[in-house]
């Protein structure tokens, strides 16, 4: 998840220590923050903070950019009513950090209190706390149906003993091993993750003796834990992730994949269950057949024939031999054999000739260079490199994607779903709770952009021809769907959207690669007149050659922007 001004973060335990600091750290991004602490004159402090820091982004904001809650954490009917006050205000909830947390100077073992006000205090604090918070913001989060990132501040006592306050490492143990356990809720958009750091100079720590500090390589700096925080936050990879830090040893994720391997399951065998190791040793041949483009044409069987060749081997050092499995039929096949991905004259483009055809595939690693450590023999892999229609192809062996099974939807993710992911995220600039609309939906980048933009929290129109097509967006979550041999589309956006401003994206000109000469880059009459009237930018980006550039219409503060992406 991306930092940007206007988001919104909730942070208990926000008035002093670790929560201060991260609620200034978001108001230096221009997030809104909420303040939740049980010190009221702590809490107020951090939110006079936020707000002289937030001023650079928000000079009049309609809302306050930080408000402070008093509240006791472990008074669920206060700590919901903390949660619904910030959604009232800022309209929904992207990051929730539970930081509350305190630990008690008598030994459990030692107390002859019934620990209402001692134990049983530091247990509802810092883990019945954490549960109810964790709980109420996915709540939020899912409801809203935008991403969202909970980060539950645990400790470096929560991975290992801390004799001189059990409690403490057993409630924080307990938030690490309920946030590792919230995996699976990245299927619904919300991360959960865990970060664990040794001693920060905070109130807390300065109770404790400096020997132990000391013993430990000192404190941590209160940015060490801040830059830890937003690697959680930002990385989109990281679910039900545990992040350790230490002065001794920097950041590392806790458990270790090795460690990892000791305690996990092998799940059930089956068909659709592969492993590198359900695939036999793949024997080489002497000769295998690959089709080769010979001659420059739009036509892509008059441009080709199959050959039969001798398999090169030993494969190159840095290299492996990949068996292919499925191999991806594109469109732009016909562009590429007739030389439109190459840069350079038709001469220089007729002198590479001849050259392999094919963009994508997937398949198992049969064999790797010597200086492969990383790429195992029998592997399955995606890869993305000229020459897939082959039986066999040798790549560089940092280019391959491993995958769990070599399946043909692999295929479909390698050109139609990064082209979707790419135009709406780069080329788009989406982000949560816009309106976006697909055309030809129901096709296989379409199907991929539906859900991408569904997933990232968004409004769905989609247009298709055909009922069973309409059906098929309904299942993807499509929230409009425009059959256009039912409905007039240009009617039902003026009526239903009108005078919308945005970001047009073009993807490819497949309708345009018919025909004897293929496609061919028209003139726009007039365009640039048209940009400039309306402090319109353009932003191009093909695929072929992986360039893009940006063309801005001079003397014009770029407002609404209309991006043009044309890839293969």
């Amino acid at each position: 998840m991306e930092l940007k001004p206007g988001m919104s973060a909730l942070v208990t335990g926000g008035g002093s220590g670790i929560g201060k600091a991260l609620c200034l750290a978001f108001a230096q991004k221009g997030l809104f923050v909420t303040i939740v602490d049980f010190s009221e004159q702590n809490g107020r402090e951090t939110a006079s903070l936020v707000q002289n820091e937030n001023k650079k982004f928000h000079g009049d904001p309609k809302v306050p950019s930080a408000i402070f809650i008093k509240c006791d954490v472990t008074n669920a009917g206060s700590l919901s009513a903390a949660f619904r006050k910030h959604v009232d205000t800022y309209g929904g909830l992207d990051i929730c950090i539970n930081c509350a947390g305190i630990a008690i100077k008598t030994l459990v073992y030692d107390d002859k209190s019934d620990g209402i006000s001692t134990w049983r205090h530091a247990v509802n604090v810092n883990l019945v706390a954490v549960v109810d918070g964790t709980r109420i913001a996915s709540q939020i989060m899912r409801s809203g149906k935008k991403p969202g990132v909970i980060i539950n501040i645990g400790s470096a006592a929560g991975l290992y003993p801390m004799n001189f306050d059990p409690i403490y490492s057993g409630t924080k143990a307990g938030v690490v091993m309920f946030t590792r356990s919230l995996a699976p809720l990245k299927r619904q958009g919300v991360r959960v993750n865990a970060l664990c750091p040794e001693f920060v100079q905070t109130n807390m720590a300065e109770q404790l003796n400096h020997r132990i500090i000391d013993a430990t390589g000192g404190y941590l700096k209160m940015e060490d834990i801040v830059n830890g925080t937003f690697e959680l936050i930002k990385d989109e990879s990281k679910a039900g992730a545990c992040l350790w830090i230490t002065k001794r040893r920097g950041m590392e994720y806790w458990p270790t994949p090795e460690e990892q391997r000791k305690y996990m399951i092998n799940p059930p065998k089956s068909k659709r269950m592969l492993t590198q190791n359900n695939f036999p040793i793949i024997q080489t041949p002497e000769f295998y057949e690959k089709i080769v483009v010979h001659t420059l044409s739009h036509n892509f069987r008059n441009a080709t024939r199959l050959d039969r060749v001798r398999l090169r081997l030993p494969v190159e050092p840095h290299s492996a031999l990949v068996k292919i499995i499925y191999a991806g039929v594109n469109a732009s096949d016909v562009n590429f054999s007739s030389g439109r991905y190459f840069s350079g004259t038709a001469k220089e483009t007729a002198a590479r000739l001849p050259f392999d055809a094919g963009f994508e595939a997937v398949g198992i690693v049969a064999s790797v260079g010597d200086s492969v450590d990383h790429i195992k023999v029998g592997t399955p892999v995606a890869l993305m490199t000229f020459g897939t229609y082959s039986e066999f192809a040798q790549v560089p062996a940092k280019h391959l994607l491993p995958v769990p099974r070599p399946d043909p939807e692999v295929v479909a993710m390698l050109t139609s779903g990064l082209t979707a992911s790419i135009a709406l995220e780069k080329a788009g600039q989406m982000t949560s709770g816009q309106v976006v609309l697909v055309t030809a939906a129901a096709g296989g980048t379409g199907q991929f952009a539906v859900q991408l933009a569904k997933l990232a929290g968004n409004k769905i129109v989609a247009t298709c021809g055909g009922e069973s097509k309409a059906t098929l967006l309904s299942t993807l979550g499509v929230d409009r769907v425009i059959n256009y041999r039912n409905e007039k589309i240009k009617d039902v956006l003026k009526k239903e959207f009108p005078r919308v401003h945005g970001r047009l994206v073009v993807i490819g000109m497949i309708s345009q690669y018919q025909g004897e000469h293929g496609w061919k880059p028209q003139n726009y009459t007039g365009l640039c007149e048209k940009i400039l009237a309306k402090s319109q930018t353009v932003h191009s980006l093909c695929y072929g050659d992986r360039s893009s550039g940006e063309w801005v219409a001079p003397g014009v503060a770029p407002g609404c922007q209309m991006v043009s992406e044309e890839w293969g």
